[in-house]
């Protein structure tokens, strides 16, 4: 067999020492793309680099004689459910010894054809469930080469032992590509001068457009795709604004992005781009009310997901001019019938084809390819969707703690301060002896809630390559009474946010401290997080105002700050019957006293 390759090692390594990309990017003094690249077989480490990397791991202890020992002797089956091109049946090809059957090559059945697999790539025809799973005991790893895994019971895999992978991101360039070419055809009116054109007609006086140059484009999403279109539109002379909790200053600098509220992204371009993953904040994004603050004569680009555009509110935009123009790859029901776009000259349609290009599925085959093979060989999961193995009794003790820990990323990430650079995790006391992985990602998937394609699987690697660091601490003992405490602290430009968090009676997650104030709250349903200076009245104008709007109040919590400086900040944390609205938060910001005022949703207790 030949020996491990140098990503490989990287891989390996960094699984033992607990590192991430960046963190291996510092110990070696390279960019932590080229550690990505060096992982993906792409590129030649330069022999320092080699040579600091060899020191490393003798300096940790690490060995690859395990692994490349165990190369020699294992035999591999895979399963290509699916037609997949040449270069991703390649990859598995290329190790000595494995037997590789494709689509056309199972003429018994895929059942049979499992009985001693041990991986399978399918794409999105082939139905992967429990009976499915059942006639494959030796199955080890399932890979999705697309991103949706609908196809597949991912929870009776977790059950099974079998970690679930897909391939987000793969088809970021495509989507990138077709965002910009959108855009040039609503500058240039490209359709429109088909149309006529193809009419017989010469109309060039009534074509005039409008160039990219010195125009601001705003990008709503700074996720793969996102970053991929800020790179490529530089090219034009645009000035790119971007608006993204989970992306760091580091990060949108280093791709030419200025990092901007929502409502400066709003207010602010020319051209907007939508790149984020379907949320309770992100529905209905594009609504009467965001539209009205936006320049007369903004286009809209939607290649992300229709729902986060209000159909009727944005038809009304396009009749009255307030949107110039719009182009739209996705839409809530898909095909649409009757939609109201249908016959406005004014907007570009096309049949959700931002990833459908030949690269981009090849891209992802190799990807996925890649990852089972690196699985397969090294032990090292790469984008899983489903939870890690834990024995029954592990997950009867964890279970409660990684539904709180969710629920407190949850909670600061709508109740903080946002723009999310750094992370600090302590588990403390009993928590502290557990395995606290997926406590860990929970907390993160909670707090990166609007992330693209998140899970508590593949938290910490999105916040990773969104340039967040992680950082984790274990306390034997911690203030209070509780047995298990989880406290998170964010650090961001905007400052600090932290909260703590324990389960009561065995089930129940409960608030215990927020931004340095003691008070006791369910995490669960719907919350009004108020900051207030502690003068009197405050409670009753909060109460007064909550019941003249109709809001019904279940739990009214309250705290206050430690210290004698004056005045004393306070804080209540109200949960309500239903959603706060934006009329009732108005009329809470008008209580003088009144620092700030968050409406927070989490899921109901048992979801």
């Amino acid at each position: 067999m030949p020996e491990l390759t140098f990503g490989e090692k990287l891989l390996i390594a960094r699984k033992q020492l607990g590192l991430y990309q960046y963190q291996m990017a510092e110990r070696l003094g390279v960019h932590a793309n080229s550690i990505t690249n060096y992982e993906r077989g792409e590129g030649k480490p330069h022999a320092a680099v080699v040579r600091m990397f060899d020191l490393l791991c003798e300096q940790q202890g690490i060995r690859f004689d395990d692994y490349q020992s165990a190369q020699k002797g294992d035999r591999m089956k895979i399963v290509l459910a699916e037609k997949v091109s040449p270069a991703t049946l390649a990859v598995f090809q290329a190790e000595a010894g494995w037997d590789v059957k494709t689509h056309d090559q199972i003429p018994e059945g895929l059942a049979a054809a499992l009985a001693n697999a041990d991986g399978l790539v399918v794409r999105s025809a082939v139905q992967v469930d429990d009976a499915l799973m059942e006639k494959a005991p030796k199955l080890r790893v399932i890979g999705r080469a697309g991103i949706g895994v609908d196809n597949i019971d991912a929870e009776a895999a977790t059950r099974r032992g079998i970690v679930v992978m897909n391939t987000p991101g793969a088809n970021a360039v495509s989507v990138a590509e077709l965002t910009i070419g959108l855009m040039i055809a609503l500058a240039r009116k490209i359709p429109a001068a088909n149309a006529s054109m193809h009419a017989g007609k010469w109309d060039k006086k009534n074509l005039q457009g409008s160039e990219l140059r010195g125009k601001t484009l705003g990008i709503l999403g700074l996720g793969r795709i996102g970053l991929e279109v800020a790179k490529r539109a530089r090219g034009f002379g645009l000035d790119i604004i971007g608006s993204d909790p989970f992306v760091s200053e580091a990060v949108a600098r280093e791709n030419g992005v200025k990092l901007v509220t929502i409502d400066e992204l709003i207010a602010g371009s020319d051209y907007l781009t939508l790149h984020v993953g379907l949320t309770p904040q992100t529905s209905g994004f594009i609504n009467e009310k965001s539209i009205a603050k936006m320049k007369k004569g903004v286009r809209i680009i939607n290649c992300a997901r229709g729902e986060l555009v209000v159909e009727e509110a944005l038809v009304a935009a396009l009749k009255s001019g307030q949107v110039a123009g719009a182009a739209l790859d996705v839409f809530a029901v898909e095909p649409p019938k009757d939609s109201p776009y249908f016959g406005l000259d004014n907007v570009i349609l096309t049949p959700h084809i931002a990833g459908s290009t030949g690269e981009a599925q090849e891209a992802v085959g190799i990807q996925i390819a890649r990852q089972v093979r690196d699985y397969l060989k090294l032990g090292v999961v790469q984008n899983a969707v489903n939870l890690p193995s834990l024995t029954h009794e592990e997950y009867v003790v964890l279970a409660p703690h990684i539904d709180m820990a969710g629920r407190l990323g949850e909670f600061l990430a709508q109740a903080g301060k946002g723009g999310i650079e750094s992370i600090t995790l302590v588990y403390g006391g009993k928590l502290a002896d557990t395995k606290t992985e997926l406590v860990r990602n929970a907390a993160i998937a909670g707090l990166l809630q609007g992330s693209e394609n998140v899970n508590r699987i593949n938290a910490a690697a999105v916040a990773e390559e969104h340039g967040i660091r992680i950082h984790e601490e274990k306390a034997a003992t911690h203030r209070g009474g509780a047995a298990s405490v989880l406290t998170i602290e964010l650090h961001s430009a905007k400052g600090a946010s932290r909260a703590s968090a324990t389960v009561i009676h065995g089930e129940q997650p409960r608030l215990l401290e927020f931004d340095s104030i003691d008070i006791e709250t369910p995490l669960e349903g719907n919350l009004l997080v108020c900051r207030n200076l502690d003068v009197p009245g405050v409670i009753g104008r909060i109460g007064t105002i909550l019941g003249e709007h109709g809001v019904n109040i279940a739990n009214f919590a309250l705290g206050r700050e430690r210290s004698g400086t004056k005045p004393v900040k306070a804080l209540a944390v109200v949960q309500v019957d239903a959603p706060v609205n934006s009329t009732t938060l108005d009329a809470l910001h008008a209580i003088e006293a009144i620092i700030e005022a968050r409406p927070v949703h989490l899921p109901e207790s048992g979801v």
